[in-house]
């Protein structure tokens, strides 16, 4: 037992005071004689021992009265089991990310922590409260009401990592009490592991009871046809028995088709016909799982032509107006001795068509024109000198060139995951008629192969930045080189890397991918783009680059929906986001990385923990309710006991 005032323990030499009362009372019995002693005495000595007796209990009962009061002015305690970590600072991480709008036994899983917290934060607790959007410092429950009653779900993913080092970054003298509210739908165990706080964090993970969903991922156009676009949507579904779920496709506010859809597999494409015009509407489907990935949000512009040049020998060149045709396309092809500069800047994609050298002023031209966006092809010739190719190729990034080798190679790997091939294959071909080569260079490439060969060297290669594709063949595609030309993948391939960056007949970006954006317009220096929704607007970082604008929009905007790009008040481009749908499946729940942390079911719980362990026990109370009864006690004696 501890005193909070232990000096005050020195009053306890007030107990000789009713001692020495009792010992030295000045009051004495006073004899009278009587007629008839013999039942007088008697009489005498029962009163004198009675009154012995009383006097006794009273010195009993004053010196406990007196003890207990002494003491319960010290104030003892019991010290808490956890006392030194009385003073920790707290702070509660919640996870407002889209999986948290799954429902649990009470409700949608965010939406109930809230409530717990409103309902069992004591009203005197210090905290700071950290979302994947917010950060309250140093608050109390009444502070953070309203921001928590106004807290929306976050297109941010939740990342344990970042949070947890905002936390660290905070400066305090104190240790840290870290309460992390999550459903551990994605939490990575090297996230969790690397959590080093003094104290271990306490994880109170809510439970999803309806964990199936479906997902309404991407959509793209399958097949174009003169007057009409086939569209492809990707759905997936995550967890076992669905039903069948009804699927809308709207332009604008506009019912375009419906239908309903059977899951036989995880992974199904819906087909849609729409006419060939710009669209800028959206997909969505009615299940019972999450609701911020029912709905799809896309736009098609309109139609415009690709400028598509290639430098080099007019006659090793048809095939590319074959691919390249006027109905998409502005092809030309120059011989390097003709090539007019300033053209450049107008092209989309520019081939270079096995020259034999890259002269240094096309490469400088070259190099700028990427920067800008702009696509870039290389075909080598038999007669490239590897020196001259890899000096260019250098400015663009880690692609080298070796000797040229005559050998017959054949063609027999795809990656039907490269960016060049999406939406082209329906199933993943592995017997077809393998193309070949008589000769080839060796290519060192750290980037994925588009195509390879038999022994595993690249064919064809990319190197893929923020803004620009620069694709890399190892082989002359001449018709005496190779059969690529009449081999079925060149169409694709060719068609693929001739559509400018980005423009691939479908605008449905994500928000928070910082992937720039291009907007063909051309605006002066003091012009300014602004990109406005339905019920938000904000004006992106923007970059003019001649008769183009990159646009980065970072996180932005909030909100999944349609958008479009307004120069002043003429719309010059529609845009559509969607919100990331890395939160889709629910089955990542992974509550095995807590294992050797703390856990709870819900916050009341760790206030009670924290405070039973940490707050001392008061009994200074006790030693008061003893003292009253001991003055209650010594009352009754005076008046009930003769």
């Amino acid at each position: 037992m501890h005193f909070k005032h232990p000096e005050i323990l020195y009053f306890l030499f007030l107990l000789i005071v009713p001692i020495l009362v009792h010992l030295f009372q000045l009051r004495r019995f006073k004899t009278s004689y009587f007629t008839n002693v013999r039942f007088l005495k008697e009489l005498a000595v029962q009163t004198r021992k009675s009154s012995k007796i009383k006097k006794r209990l009273l010195l009993a009962t004053r010196l406990l009265l007196l003890t207990c009061a002494i003491i319960a002015f010290a104030q003892p305690f019991f010290e808490a089991k956890d006392s030194k970590n009385a003073s920790n600072e707290m702070y509660i991480v919640l996870d407002n990310s889209f999986s948290m709008q799954a429902k649990g036994k009470k409700g949608e899983l965010l939406k109930r922590a809230v409530q717990e917290l409103l309902e069992n934060t004591p009203e005197t607790a210090k905290f700071s409260l950290l979302t994947n959007t917010e950060n309250l410092w140093n608050t109390d429950i009444k502070s953070a009401k309203s921001s928590l009653q106004n807290l929306k779900y976050s297109a941010t993913p939740f990342e344990l990592s970042a949070i947890t080092a905002k936390i660290k970054a905070h400066k305090s003298a104190h240790k840290k009490d870290v309460v992390i509210i999550t459903d551990a739908v994605g939490l990575a165990g090297k996230e969790v592991k690397n959590m080093d706080f003094e104290e271990k964090p306490y994880f109170i993970i809510p439970e999803a009871e309806q964990k199936n969903n479906i997902s309404v991922d991407s959509v793209f156009i399958n097949q174009t046809l003169e007057n009409f676009y086939e569209i492809g949507i990707n759905l997936s579904a995550y967890g076992e028995d669905f039903k069948p779920v009804s699927m809308a496709l709207y332009n604008q506010k506009k019912l375009i088709a419906k239908t309903v859809i059977n899951f036989g597999s995880k992974k199904k494409i819906v087909n849609f016909t729409i006419p060939k015009e710009a669209f800028h509407g959206y997909v969505t489907i009615e299940d019972n799982g999450l609701s911020y990935d029912n709905t799809l949000y896309f736009s098609i512009s309109k139609a415009k032509k690709t400028n598509v040049i290639s430098i080099g020998d007019p006659e090793k060149s048809g095939f590319l107006s074959r691919i390249y045709t006027p109905a998409e396309f502005n092809f030309s092809n120059y011989p390097i001795s003709s090539l007019d500069y300033n053209s450049l800047e107008k092209q989309n994609t520019i081939i270079l068509n096995e020259l034999t050298e890259i002269p240094q002023a096309l490469q400088t031209t070259l190099k700028a024109f990427v920067s800008k966006g702009g696509n870039l092809v290389v075909i080598p010739s038999e007669k490239s000198s590897v020196s001259n190719l890899n000096t260019f190729l250098g400015n663009f990034g880690k692609i080298q060139f070796s000797n040229l080798k005559t050998a017959s190679k054949l063609i027999t790997k795809i990656n039907f995951d490269h960016p060049l091939f999406s939406g082209v294959f329906e199933n993943k071909i592995t017997n077809f008629q393998y193309p070949k080569t008589n000769s080839s260079f060796d290519i060192s490439s750290p980037y994925p192969a588009v195509l390879s060969y038999e022994d595993q060297s690249p064919f064809v290669t990319m190197i893929q930045n923020p803004v620009a594709g620069i694709t890399v063949f190892s082989a002359p595609l001449n018709s005496t080189n190779s059969n690529f030309q009449q081999s079925p993948l060149i169409v694709p391939l060719f068609y693929k890397m001739g559509q400018n960056n980005q423009k691939t007949g479908v605008n449905a970006l994500t928000i928070g991918n910082n992937q720039p954006y291009f907007v063909d317009v051309l605006l002066s220096k003091d012009a300014i783009l602004e990109v406005k929704g339905t019920e938000d607007s904000f004006i992106p970082i923007q970059q003019i680059l001649n008769n183009k604008v990159k646009l980065t929009f970072n996180d932005f905007p909030d909100t999944a929906g349609n958008y479009s790009v307004f120069d002043k008040k003429e719309a010059v481009e529609n845009l559509s986001f969607n919100y990331n749908r890395s939160e889709s499946d629910l089955s990542q729940v992974n509550t095995n990385v807590v294992s050797d942390f703390k856990t709870a079911d819900t916050i009341a719980t760790i206030f009670n923990t924290l405070q039973t362990e940490r707050t001392d026990s008061q009994i200074w109370k006790w030693f008061v309710i003893f003292a009253l009864l001991f003055l209650a006690l010594e009352m009754a004696i005076i008046k009930f006991v003769k």
